[in-house]
Order: C-alpha cells, then structure tokens, then sequence
C-alpha cells in the first residue's frame, strides 16, 4: 500500500518526535517505495507530526569540490536548486518556506522557528559554526535530526562539530568572495571560508553509543528505515571524543591512534 502523509506523521510520533520540536531532515524519497502525493506528502507528514508549533527544516545545499577563491560559489535564494534531494528542492518551492542565503550549506524551513534558526547564516564565517542554523540546531533542548531513509553518513551536525573542534582537514585554507541574491534580487558580496571535500569519513561509527543510551531510536515507515537523533546530547558526545580526538570522525586515521 502507499504510504500517507498520515502514516508519516504517526510513524514519526511513534519514534519519538515530539509536537513543538525543531528538526533538521536529511531524506531519500525513494527509500518510502510509492509515496501517495510524494515529496509533498513526506513534508506534510512532518509538519503533522511537529503541530503548529514546530519548525521543519531541510539541507538545500549548493556547494560542490570545484568551488574555492578562483571559482566562488555564485547562490540566487530564488533559483539556485540543491543536490540534497527531492523532498528538500522540493520544500525549498513551498510558499510557506523560506531559505538561508548561505552560497553552499543553504537550509529551507518551514514553521514558527523558520526566522530564528535561518537568520544572517551568510554571514558565517564558515558553513556550520555556532551563528548557523547548525550551531543553533546543537543548542536547542527540543532539537532533532531526522534521517528518512538515510543514516548518518549524511549527517551534517558533525560538520558542525568539525568546525567547533577546528579540526585541520575540513575547511579550505583561503576564504573566498561569493555573490548572493536575495529574495528580493539584491546581489551582496560574502567572505567566508568553504569546505575542503575530503578525506573521507566514518559517521556512522557513533551510532552504537547514541543508540545504547538513547539518544538515537529507529523504526520504519512504509518501506523506509527511520532514525530521529536529539541534537543537543549527540553534538556535546561527539564533540567530546573530537575534542580528544581529532581523528576521530575520519575513515582512515591521519595519525597513529
């Protein structure tokens, strides 16, 4: 049978996700098998299940390896698509959602939180730090992540602990200047620095804990494997074993343990 949005939204509710909550959703719309009403229905299960008073918010980014000071990234708010996925392109077109102005890590939302997790993230000297919808996310006591179909391979909280941690290999060693235009066609110059893609990672590899102690629960919905993370407990343990341990999050290790 094809999924709902109401079966979205009580799948959600089951796993955890409480009515009020802000939570950042990393997705595979392929991952539901049929889905009645698409990308549109997984954003309205969400909204659903978070009630009036939540806020979704969804990864629209932009950036690419190509991207450093003699190729700046160029990002029109109004046009620029990400590579993120359906469900985030399409949450990003949703009359109700505004989105980040941010050249390469863009987030779309939607809800009563939208202004306050968004605002002034170009600014950001660097994609994910504290002043970003990230850093605000790991603060927040009602923050979730949400992985529909994905797993922590996506996640992007753990740029953000990259960045707190200022480990050597994630940022690229020279700012450049990005053009940005807003909602209202002005263009602006932006410095800031961007990711350095690569070496490769190993997330993943803190699930056992987050799951062993809670802070991780999972289901599924449909055909879809669900996993909903508090943000704030997740950041502060893996920021903990960075802060040891700069190799920590990395595939292959830099340095001998």
């Amino acid at each position: 049978m094809p999924v709902t949005a109401s079966d979205i939204a009580a799948g959600l509710r089951a796993l955890g996700l409480p009515a009020g909550a802000t939570v950042l959703v990393h997705s595979s719309l392929r991952s539901f098998g049929q889905v009645e009403g698409g990308a549109d229905a997984v954003i309205d299960g969400i909204l659903q299940a978070l009630g009036p008073t939540g806020t979704a918010a969804f990864p629209t980014f932009s950036g690419s390896s190509k991207l450093g000071p003699e190729h700046p990234p160029h990002f029109d708010v109004r046009q620029t698509p990400c590579w993120t996925g359906r469900i985030p392109e399409t949450a990003r077109d949703r009359a109700e959602a505004r989105r980040s102005l941010h050249p390469t890590h863009s987030v779309a939302a939607m809800g009563p939180g939208t202004a306050d997790l968004l605002h002034d993230h170009e600014l950001s000297p660097t994609p994910c730090g504290p002043e970003t919808p990230f850093g605000r996310l790991a603060r927040c006591e009602r923050g979730y992540v949400l992985f529909l179909g994905a797993d922590l391979r996506s996640n992007t909280m753990f740029h953000h602990v990259e960045e707190a941690a200022k480990v050597d290999y994630h940022m690229q060693e020279v700012p450049v200047a990005a053009t940005v235009v807003d909602y209202e066609g002005e263009t602006r110059t932006v410095r800031l620095w961007l990711h350095r893609y690569g070496p490769a990672r190993d997330y993943p590899k803190a699930e056992p804990y987050l799951r062993e102690r809670g802070i991780l629960t999972s289901g599924r919905i449909g055909e879809s494997t669900v996993r909903l993370v508090r943000s704030r407990p997740m950041v502060e343990y893996v920021l903990a074993r960075v802060s040891e341990d700069p190799d920590y999050l990395l595939a292959t290790r830099k340095t001998p343990a």
